[in-house]
């Protein structure tokens, strides 16, 4: 009986706080807007920050207020747009849409480190000691901090150069916010050509410190078709409005800096019956030139 007592107390006073917070609770509700809800639930829910407002929520209160376009979410694209222009009964703006993109390709391989790093495996503590191992002062730690922080899971460290997988990245930006170096940009998605240096040293001082970095030489802005290659601070710019991706500056480029980011096209497997049938053409080719250098000769003859 001495422990029903207080049992029963404590199940009253639950009983009666539960109601008066039920109470409370509707009381005090703040009341969203329906357009708000509406809009928040055509939103990705990825409260990843891109469009400049504090997640999702904060988006769709912001568009709804007419602070925010119907296109503010750079990871919904046009698809999303399109919803949110039609729960506000407006146009929807033409989402482009971005991938971003690291400004290095010194590899473990092919760039010079300044000393041996054995502290905490993050970019941002790295670059604090001499700006970091790397000989260039511009090129990628290899840390990953990046990496860690992509909910994406569109980076990976290749040979210490992390490395965009292009279809995965939703251009949120936080790999560009959060590099020590700010090597990582923003790139329309449907341009391939990219220049993997971001080094503004001159030429002498890039070979010294990487096999691969931009020298400055120019040839690129001398070769490009559409004149769209800009030469500044020591460093190539591609302005990819007028950009075509036609690989001349792929090509001429002596250190290999220029990317053309497109997967290379396997190679066809011919069967054995396309072997054969090749063979006996090139055989039939072959006698054909022959007849006709035997006639030649007869003639001159």
């Amino acid at each position: 009986m001495e422990i029903l007592k207080p049992v029963l107390v404590l199940g009253v006073l639950g009983l009666l706080f539960g109601v008066l917070l039920s109470i409370a609770s509707k009381v005090f509700a703040v009341k969203m807007n329906p357009v708000v809800g509406n809009i928040l639930g055509v939103l990705p829910g990825a409260n990843c920050g891109a469009c400049g407002f504090p997640g999702c929520e904060g988006l769709a209160n912001a568009i709804a207020e007419g602070k925010a376009p119907t296109n503010a979410c750079p990871i919904g694209g046009n698809a999303v747009a399109q919803k949110v222009a039609a729960i506000l009964g407006s146009e929807a703006g033409e989402v482009v849409r971005q991938v971003a993109v690291v400004r290095c390709n010194g590899t473990c391989d092919l760039a010079k480190d300044k000393y041996k790093y054995y502290g905490i495996k993050d970019c941002r503590y790295m670059a604090q000691i001499g700006g970091g191992n790397k000989a260039c002062s511009y090129g990628c730690l290899g840390c990953g901090t990046c990496k860690d922080v992509c909910p994406f899971d569109a980076i990976e460290m290749v040979n210490g150069v992390a490395h965009i997988i292009k279809d995965k990245c939703k251009a949120c930006n936080k790999c560009v916010v959060i590099c020590p170096k700010k090597i990582i940009e923003l790139m329309p998605y449907d341009r391939h050509t990219v220049i993997k240096c971001a080094s503004q040293d001159k030429g002498k001082t890039v070979r010294e410190n990487c096999k691969v970095g931009c020298i400055g030489c120019q040839i690129c802005v001398k070769k490009c078709p559409k004149q769209t290659i800009k030469f500044e601070n020591n460093l190539a710019h591609i302005d990819y409005s007028g950009c075509i991706d036609c690989k001349t500056c792929v090509k001429n480029c002596p250190m290999k800096t220029i990317h053309d980011d497109r997967p290379e096209k396997p190679k066809k497997v011919l069967t054995p019956e396309e072997i054969e049938a090749l063979k006996a053409k090139k055989a039939q080719q072959a006698a054909e030139k022959a007849k006709e250098e035997k006639a030649e000769e007869t003639t001159n003859a």
